[in-house]
């Protein structure tokens, strides 16, 4: 908690390693990841379709493409469980629940996973199902990817993780929106995600050495490096960083615009 450099995280960035009352804090936060849709803007552009920002627009959007019939719509599978929960429920759930709102609440015991706010993504998701394509129940993880990389699906619903790889991957131009909220004028949401922070052991017979190295973790020119070297894993630092992939501007534009929470199981 005393690390020279910890200054530089707000309350919100480092409780994903702080014991519950706030008290103690045991790791250096290094990264989160957004959540939101990467497209094909190709795709778009050859069926003139514009970035949704409400559901209307979006499933008119999803409409349009399963239509022209030349790309599924959006490529997410069921077998792999968590690719629903994480890149579906996690995704579009806090403009229903209203992130941190939502969240804190859950966690006081304010609200329940019963109440219509909680219930209400499942139902956005069920839509979803004529748009998956053929088989979706069967297609894993790898498989969503590969759909969208190669050019045969037109949307893919995203974390921020994916940018390094789909840049190497895809032969065409990707674009990525935020969740799309429920009507216009709403206040939108998005998970932003504590993703990744770096510890000391307490045994460490070289706790001083890690101890700079943590300083240098901590700092505005680690975050600058480690933001541009994986783009999609996002500083957490408050140092505004500077970053060189368009992909990944866009995700972290959101940020002003939209309010951040964290997924809601994980706490």
């Amino acid at each position: 908690s005393a690390l020279p450099g910890m200054e530089n995280f707000s309350d919100v960035a480092k409780a994903a390693w702080q014991t519950d009352d706030g008290k103690a804090t045991f790791c250096v936060p290094m990264a989160s990841v957004i959540h939101g849709f990467i497209y094909n803007k190709d795709a778009f552009d050859q069926l003139g379709i514009k970035v949704p920002t409400t559901n209307e627009e979006f499933y008119a959007a999803l409409d349009k493409i399963k239509a022209d019939g030349t790309y599924i719509p959006m490529a997410m599978g069921t077998k792999d469980l968590w690719e629903a929960a994480t890149m579906g429920y996690q995704n579009i759930g806090p403009n229903y629940w209203k992130g941190e709102e939502g969240r804190t609440a859950l966690i006081k015991g304010e609200q329940k996973l019963t109440d219509p706010q909680w219930v209400a993504p499942f139902a956005e998701l069920a839509k979803w199902k004529p748009y998956l394509g053929d088989g979706f129940e069967a297609q894993t993880y790898p498989d969503s990817q590969n759909l969208f990389t190669l050019g045969r699906a037109a949307i893919y619903p995203a974390g921020s993780w994916e940018i390094a790889l789909f840049n190497t991957q895809a032969q065409f131009k990707m674009g990525a929106f935020p969740p799309p909220v429920q009507k216009a004028g709403d206040t939108c949401y998005i998970s932003d995600h504590t993703d990744i922070g770096m510890g000391l052991n307490a045994a460490s017979k070289n706790a001083d050495a890690a101890k700079t190295f943590l300083s240098w973790v901590a700092s505005p020119d680690f975050a600058t490096i480690y933001a541009n070297a994986l783009p999609g894993f996002f500083s957490l630092n408050n140092t505004p960083v500077k970053m060189e992939d368009p992909l990944a501007q866009e995700f972290v534009s959101w940020r002003d615009k939209c309010k951040s929470t964290i997924r809601s199981t994980y706490q």
